[in-house]
């Protein structure tokens, strides 16, 4: 049995999607920059100060912290004056934007900081042109509502703080043996000092353990870089494949998801021709 759709309105696939975008919820939107388009380690964006910074933890969850702020504010205000800004002024008032957020990320550092403010350098006033921030400006805030673009800011913000801390906190570790400042290899030699196994002394090969300066290196920076890309590959391979799941059953049914209207596309039976 046919239906007629004669008085309906056919959507472009194009035009179907954005609606589809739209009427994602601010959860997804949030789990996208955490995950499914981690800016870092799906995305690889961002990746200067990430091997620059990560040399340890405290600076990489400070790097984050800034990120998060500029990323968050940057895209409320640009989704609030979106439709004020002309499009031939368009990336050069989003910079600007970015650039007041950063100004106040640097003069705070600066006043209470200083010492996190000479480890960072210059890869703060360097978020003015971050590829990330300037990216979701320009393809998400300004295409999206206040609400939605927070959250995209904040999945964001909070995606290259994780990749960051995870950088910072295995190069910190394996490269000087200290985590946040603490003594980790130390303690650790402290422990076999005092503790016997099956009677045998373990102090002497604690004390055989020494940091591996390599990682602290750029070329030790790459090759951690490398395996967290490896590991959050395979680990994003198996939730794209659940998350897919449903769209798949979707798509064997023969649903054609573009025009909208019909049955076939709502699910009813009656739509099949």
């Amino acid at each position: 049995m046919k239906e007629n759709v004669s008085d309906k309105t056919y959507k472009d696939p194009e035009e179907r999607k954005e609606e589809l975008r739209e009427q994602k919820s601010s959860l997804h939107v949030l789990l996208d920059g955490i995950l499914f388009e981690n800016p870092v380690l799906c995305q690889v964006l961002g990746t200067c100060p990430l091997l620059a910074i990560t040399t340890s933890a405290k600076n990489a969850f400070f790097m984050g912290l800034a990120v998060i702020f500029v990323q968050i504010g940057s895209e409320v205000i640009i989704s609030m004056v979106r439709k004020a800004i002309p499009d031939k002024v368009r990336i050069p008032a989003f910079i600007t934007i970015i650039a007041g957020f950063v100004t106040i990320v640097q003069m705070l550092v600066s006043a209470y900081l200083p010492a996190l403010n000479d480890s960072l350098g210059i890869y703060i006033p360097l978020i003015v042109v971050n590829c990330i921030v300037l990216a979701r400006a320009e393809a998400f805030a300004s295409k999206n509502k206040v609400v939605t673009s927070f959250f995209d800011g904040l999945g964001m913000g909070v995606g290259y703080m994780i990749a960051l801390l995870l950088m910072g906190s295995v190069r910190e570790i394996l490269g000087n043996g200290t985590f946040f400042g603490l003594d980790l290899l130390g303690s650790f030699q402290q422990f076999l000092q005092h503790y016997t196994i099956l009677g045998m002394d373990l102090s002497p090969f604690g004390n055989q353990l020494q940091p591996m300066m390599f990682f602290i290196l750029p070329p030790g920076g790459f090759f951690v870089f490398g395996i967290l890309i490896c590991f959050a590959q395979i680990f994003m391979k198996k939730l794209n494949r659940k998350r897919g799941k449903k769209n798949t059953e979707t798509a064997e049914m023969g649903h054609c998801g573009a025009c909208g209207s019909c049955t076939a596309c709502s699910g009813s039976e009656g739509g099949k021709v």
